[in-house]
């Protein structure tokens, strides 16, 4: 099974959004975590399961929040490049990797 890497970025990402669904209702934020900790188990188990966005780029959507994550399959390694936000800006995280 891969390991996982996370681009250090994704900490500000993940941070900012945990604290807005925080502030909307008490527990959002630990539903929002759990949802991505499921996420990127599922994207370990199965890495080619999710469609290529551009280049080698995949894109796994949230089912309860409106977030992608793109992650790219190296060798034995899942590269997590961003936990975007879909309605901002689509493509920011193409420097990333």
């Amino acid at each position: 099974m891969p390991s996982i890497e996370l681009h250090p970025d994704i900490y500000h990402e993940v941070s900012e959004a945990y604290r807005w669904y925080e502030s909307k209702t008490t527990g959002l934020g630990e539903d929002f975590l759990n949802e991505l900790e499921s996420a990127f188990a599922l994207i370990v188990e199965l890495p080619d399961t999710w469609p290529v966005l551009s280049n080698s780029f995949r894109r796994y959507l949230l089912k309860r929040f409106p977030y992608g994550i793109i992650y790219k399959i190296n060798k034995d390694q899942i590269f997590i490049v961003a936990v975007m936000h879909l309605s901002r800006e689509p493509y920011y995280w193409r420097n990333r990797a």
